[in-house]
């Protein structure tokens, strides 16, 4: 079956007693036993619970993997698939990644002994160098947040494999939908289903995807004994929202295309980030690797930190706030919001300056997002304040 009908039908048969066409939320902590040993599958929620088997399913399933693990948040989910390393062990990561994963890295590295150097990963040669004998992982972020810079999973996938290391991408940006890194070379995906999955912001979760049986096992075992597995109403949303991945994402593109058409030729806007735009340095890695582009866009305000103010304090059909891929359309300032916590010489040398802004392009008419966007892009009354810092 092709994507679309995947994500409808994979993981619904979990009904044997009235046969829904919808997956039941099975709100039950505990299943009784048949008999000494004997269960129908299920004994306890935390380890497992057929709605969370029904969202791992289709995950595995969209994703081409051998097995995935539905757990409470995306960075849980990041939490889970780091525990397949150890003490000592060294990680390469994307040196512009989302804010969090270098917050938590950073933890890890302070209180069990991980090492991560992060590089720019668009340069292989930068990779080859920041190779030790104990490298056991690449954590790959493509596209990049906030940048949207686009790496090349499959030359990445390959040096990873000739040293033994596992290639691990985070997919949140584009989903299913729009690139597949199993297709690359990948052996671990991450997600956010907070996010596109979803698509409807009204849940957190996270998953991670295995291409080995292997991996997915050890996984599945680590969100147990862990206790990370995502609540069954959690997951019914989540299998909810993806029902309608497919028409989303197509809509969530065309509309990000225009927009980022639309900033590239404001004159108020110094740069767009967009790997849509023929212009964008990556933009003929990401047409061979992607399926789209996405509806992600991010762009630089001329003047600095008090025009970038200006412009979230103007939006009326843009909410400022945090997180993405809803269907209704984000704001953020990244160095005071999504990247707040990110150690400031990291974000400095990534390129992560304070008047960048991210937008999630969600589905309203494109025209009321372009005359929004407009009008707050207009600069006639900047007010000098100190922005908001966040540290979600």
């Amino acid at each position: 079956m092709r994507l679309q009908t995947l994500s409808i039908h994979t993981g619904v048969d979990k009904d044997s007693s009235f046969n829904s066409v919808i997956t039941p939320i099975y709100a039950s902590s505990t299943f009784e036993f048949e008999d000494i040993g004997k269960t129908k599958g299920y004994d306890y929620s935390r380890t497992a619970n057929p709605t969370r088997t029904a969202l791992q399913e289709n995950l595995a399933a969209l994703e081409g993997g051998a097995g995935a693990i539905a757990i409470a948040t995306g960075m849980a989910a990041i939490a889970t698939v780091l525990h397949l390393l150890k003490t000592g062990d060294h990680i390469i990561c994307t040196n512009d990644c989302y804010g969090g994963t270098e917050r938590l890295l950073r933890t890890y590295r302070e209180l069990h002994g991980i090492q991560v150097t992060y590089v720019n990963m668009g340069k292989l040669d930068n990779v080859r160098k920041a190779i030790q004998p104990n490298t056991k992982a690449l954590w790959i972020e493509t596209p990049s947040n906030p940048l949207l810079n686009i790496i090349d999973i499959r030359a990445l996938a390959d040096i990873a494999h000739e040293i033994g290391a596992l290639a691990i991408v985070d997919n949140t940006f584009l989903s299913p939908y729009n690139q597949r890194p199993f297709e690359l070379g990948a052996d671990i995906i991450v997600h956010s289903t907070t996010k596109y999955l979803n698509g409807h912001s009204d849940v957190v979760g996270g998953a991670a995807i295995a291409v080995k049986p292997e991996h997915a096992e050890r996984l599945q075992w680590l969100c147990n004994a862990l206790g990370q597995g995502a609540s069954p109403f959690d997951c019914w949303l989540v299998l909810r929202g993806i029902k309608t991945l497919v028409p989303r994402m197509r809509l969530h593109e065309e509309n990000a295309n225009t927009v980022a058409k639309f900033l590239s030729q404001h004159p108020n806007v110094a740069r767009v980030y967009y790997p849509g735009l023929p212009t964008h340095p990556n933009h003929d890695l990401a047409r061979r690797q992607q399926y789209g582009f996405g509806g992600m866009v991010s762009f630089e305000v001329n003047g600095g930190v008090d025009e970038a103010n200006h412009v979230l304090r103007s939006v009326k059909v843009f909410a400022v706030a945090e997180s993405l891929g809803g269907i209704e359309s984000l704001i953020s300032h990244t160095v005071s919001m999504t990247h707040a916590s990110m150690d400031p010489k990291l974000r400095a040398e990534a390129g992560i300056n304070e008047r960048i802004l991210r937008l999630s392009v969600g589905l309203e008419d494109i025209n009321d997002l372009l005359e929004d966007l407009d009008r707050a892009l207009s600069f006639k009354t900047v007010v000098p304040t100190a922005t908001v810092r966040s540290e979600a």
